[in-house]
């Protein structure tokens, strides 16, 4: 081969092709590979986790409509050769990319799903090079959106059948632009009723309404705190909402915030809807300071004034001012513990070659079989089923091979995946039965039609609140879903593993 002489790459900050977002070494695999005469090889990954966030029963899966408008546009730009090139990838390969279209197929999990550890949210088949060089956005795009919107549906309360208002204020702690967007995004898929990032709403739509109002700048900057509230409330008298706060809660913020409410009922007497709607409290002992709010403002005659909680709350802070201190707020503002999760700040999805498609169009099982038998891949190309009970919830999850057919009213043997169950083999007869795969992209075109925010959001409700069992839905000690895999995948797996380490799985 001969040399290939490249001219010098120029940094460029203000460059961005999300096709880039590539660890490197899924470029020196997919050089090497399409040099050795593999390029039209079809390959087949699945995406999965193996833990629940915060050790809780379960998880939500986001991030498929990213990843779908991801796949359709995605291409390579002549900057990103050059660059490729300066980094010693072949001149057949930067040639092949320069015009490469994604043409693969993408089956996924329903944007909001219910998801359980080891059931793949994704499965990817594809050419040998448009499977390799996706992992990375892949798994920052599923991991990140799938992480958050479980984190909300803690925060809101749809895990405990208790659902509050809840606003997602993290945006200025977010780790950079996009996760302040796309949290901001998954916030409102787990139950969020809007955002502070206007971006946000901008990208998504009203669905992810960019909502508040003032700060405590803005009050300091008044001589006095109810000149800034008249101001405010002058200039938005349809939408008063203020922070009581900046200097004394009860001593000034309250009686302020009377004196304006009595302000606008003097100047707009016959409109009913220009009156005060909130205040924001954003420190101290805020379960404290709701009651006493709570019982001056009733005992002004103003029970309409809702009050709002701010200030490092997260879904226990939350639930603890309710239940042990009967805090009386009607809505929250959450910031770096819902955006970040704090908690728990990594969902640990991967991605993991599962299968290699033949000339005669049958498929070779691969597998990671590791040092570990808990962390043996499933391999195979497969597609997982959901059993539900005759109340219409979900008994178990079950791996199939993918042309194996599952039937509702009919026994179903299965093997549970864990090598520790007392039995493991259980047979049970589903009353209803449900692919959880539905393909997104097939051939590089769209295949679904993508749901609106609100579709999604009512989805997520509807799952937690009538198929998920409240067992794995508690904060403390939840009840493991039961993963299942059929008699065929535990054999492949069980044989592979065998041949490839020794022993049994």
């Amino acid at each position: 081969m001969d040399e290939i002489k490249v001219v010098p790459y120029i940094p460029d900050e203000d460059y961005d092709n999300p096709a880039m977002v590539v660890d490197f070494y899924e470029f020196t695999m997919a050089n090497c590979l399409f040099l050795h005469g593999f390029k039209n090889t079809t390959l087949v990954f699945d995406m999965f986790f193996r833990k629940n966030p915060d050790a809780q029963g379960y998880s939500i899966s986001a991030g498929q409509r990213k990843l779908t408008r991801f796949l359709l546009n995605y291409h390579f730009n002549a900057q990103d050769i050059w660059w490729l090139r300066t980094k010693g990838m072949s001149e057949e390969f930067c040639e092949y990319l320069r015009t490469y279209q994604w043409k693969g197929d993408m089956y996924a999990l329903p944007e909001g799903t219910v998801a359980y550890p080891h059931v793949q949210m994704v499965r990817i088949e594809c050419d040998l090079v448009g499977a390799i060089l996706i992992e990375t956005y892949l798994l920052q795009t599923m991991n990140f959106h799938s992480l958050i919107a479980t984190k909300a549906t803690r925060v809101t309360g749809l895990n405990t059948h208790t659902p509050r208002s809840v606003m997602e204020f993290g945006t200025r702690r977010a780790q950079g632009e996009s996760a302040g967007n796309d949290g901001a995004y998954a916030a409102v898929l787990g139950g969020c009723v809007g955002t502070a990032n206007c971006l946000a709403e901008m990208k998504f739509g009203a669905e992810v309404k960019a909502v508040g109002t003032v700060a405590h700048s803005f009050i300091e900057f008044f001589p006095t705190e109810f000149d800034a509230f008249k101001a405010f409330a002058d200039t938005y008298p349809d939408s008063v909402s203020l922070l009581l706060d900046t200097y004394n809660i009860m001593e000034s913020g309250l009686p302020n915030l009377i004196k304006l409410d009595d302000y606008l009922i003097e100047k707009y007497p016959n409109d009913p809807n220009r009156r005060v709607k909130s205040a924001r409290i954003d420190s101290g002992d805020l379960a404290r300071g709701s009651k006493r709010l709570r019982k001056a403002l009733d005992a002004a005659g103003k029970p309409y004034i809702k009050l709002v909680a701010s200030n490092g709350l997260d879904e226990k802070k939350i639930a603890n001012m309710e239940l042990y201190e009967h805090a009386h707020f009607d809505s929250y503002g959450v910031g770096e513990n819902l955006i970040t999760s704090a908690s728990d700040p990594v969902f640990g999805g991967v991605y993991k070659l599962v299968a290699v498609k033949q000339p005669d169009g049958s498929y070779t099982p691969k597998m990671k079989c590791s040092d570990s038998a808990s962390k043996a891949i499933i391999p195979g190309k497969k597609m997982p089923w959901r059993l539900y009970d005759e109340n219409g919830q979900a008994q178990c999850d079950l791996i199939a091979m993918d042309d194996e057919v599952i039937e509702a009213g009919k026994p179903v043997t299965m093997v549970n995946l864990d090598s520790d169950a007392i039995e493991r083999t259980v047979t049970i007869t589903p009353t209803k039965v449900k692919k959880l795969l539905v393909p997104h992209v097939l051939n590089g075109q769209l295949a679904i039609e993508l749901p609106s925010i609100a579709e999604k959001k009512a989805y997520i409700a509807k799952q937690l609140t009538e198929e998920t069992w409240e067992s794995e839905l508690r904060l403390e000690c939840p009840h493991k879903h039961y993963v299942n895999m059929t008699p065929a995948v535990a054999e492949c797996r069980s044989k592979m593993y065998a041949e490839l380490h020794g022993g049994k799985v």
